[in-house]
């Protein structure tokens, strides 16, 4: 039978300890991987709290997510936490922003999908760090400020 898996040991070192993952030099990203894994870590956290709030059709929860992970809205996040971001969390953002993605916005403008890309390799950056309770400190008031959470 096998052992299982320590509750006090999050869910990412559990995974990183169990496949040998080791951690990188944050420096070493770009800041296009940085927004890579930053929407998906947001996606799941934003899937996580509406499962968590409510149950529903996987069509309803869809449609509740899209409204909060699209560019826009993550534009919309960013400049309601911006003035409390850090030096360090400005400059990786500011870093996403610059970025040259090569993916177009389906439903935004282009100063929105930029600043998107900024706010997902900020995420990506705080995820990777394991800097997990600063990460959701800044996603409650982005929620809080933008109307996400009532």
């Amino acid at each position: 039978m096998e052992e299982s898996v320590n509750t006090s040991e999050g869910l990412v070192e559990c995974f990183k300890k169990e496949l040998g993952v080791k951690a990188q030099r944050l420096n070493t990203y770009s800041p296009l991987t940085l927004a890579y894994i930053g929407d998906s870590v947001f996606d799941l956290l934003v899937k996580t709290y509406f499962v968590s709030k409510m149950n529903m059709q996987a069509n309803k929860y869809h449609k509740l997510t899209s409204n909060v992970v699209k560019a826009k809205a993550q534009a919309d996040m960013l400049k309601a936490i911006e003035d409390d971001l850090s030096e360090e969390e400005l400059d990786i953002y500011k870093r996403g922003r610059n970025s040259h993605p090569y993916n177009k916005a389906k439903n935004a403008s282009r100063m929105e999908y930029l600043e998107a890309t900024g706010f997902e390799a900020l995420v990506g950056y705080l995820y990777l760090d394991a800097r997990y309770e600063r990460l959701v400190k800044l996603l409650r008031l982005g929620f809080e400020r933008t109307g996400v959470v009532q």
